[in-house]
């Protein structure tokens, strides 16, 4: 994926087969798998290089979409403009950069919109069913920054929706084909993501972290936690302090 703004030399050997071509910004290069490729970069490079593993992207288009790709599971695209999927792969980059301030929730998200995308588009493969048409990485982004801005307060459907320009219906629908989880999931996955963060501090009170990630109380927090992590976060703060 080529960020550099300014066009630039790039040579590629593919499988035998020499291109001298010029690179520009938002062209991407997509090899299938079991291609040798090699490069020779002239200029210094702003470009992310992101490698898939056959096995696991042949399980997630198959569990996740219902799609099965062929051998070679990506078309070969030596270059081909496509603003969305650098976008996409750009977001990825910083929520891996930033996981620090982020959350699991907000990265396994952005990294099923990057798949699903290049699964669309460049799949090899029959058929594929109609995902999230009309959405863009950036559509998500304002949907996640929302969230993350405001995980403490209270969050309802249509505030979601309205990020993404939708009708309430519709974005539910395209959110849940997306992420795997309707919006409100999300939302409160994201949540007890947040409160693992605030449960590594031990001097923090229970109904401090409760109320600061958006729950009525500190019974509705434990039940909630639970639910999700699989553990009351008084016995999930014990085994990390442990």
């Amino acid at each position: 994926l080529n960020y550099r703004e300014m066009p630039h030399r790039v040579e590629n050997w593919r499988d035998g087969a020499y291109r001298d071509f010029i690179y520009r910004q938002h062209e991407i290069v997509v090899t299938p798998a079991g291609m040798t490729s090699g490069w020779r970069w002239h200029i210094k490079s702003k470009v992310i290089v992101i490698t898939l593993e056959p096995d696991k992207f042949e399980r997630f288009a198959k569990s996740e979409l219902g799609v099965l790709l062929t051998a070679k599971q990506l078309k070969d695209m030596p270059q081909f403009a496509d603003p969305d999927i650098c976008d996409a792969g750009w977001l990825l980059k910083q929520a891996l950069e930033t996981r620090d301030i982020g959350s699991e929730v907000m990265f396994e998200s952005l990294a099923r919109v990057f798949l699903i995308k290049l699964i669309q588009k460049y799949g090899d493969r029959d058929e594929l069913p109609e995902l999230a048409k009309g959405f863009t990485a950036k559509h998500y982004k304002r949907v996640l920054d929302y969230v993350s801005s405001n995980f403490g307060r209270t969050i309802v459907l249509e505030d979601l929706a309205g990020e993404a320009a939708l009708s309430t219906s519709h974005f539910s629908r395209l959110f849940k084909q997306t992420i795997g989880q309707s919006p409100m999931q999300f939302v409160t996955s994201y949540r007890v993501e947040r409160a693992k963060k605030m449960l590594s501090d031990p001097d923090r009170q229970m109904i401090d972290i409760a109320l600061a990630c958006g729950f009525s109380d500190q019974a509705h927090f434990s039940r909630v936690f639970k639910q999700v992590a699989g553990t009351p976060p008084k016995a999930w703060r014990a085994a990390q302090a442990g």
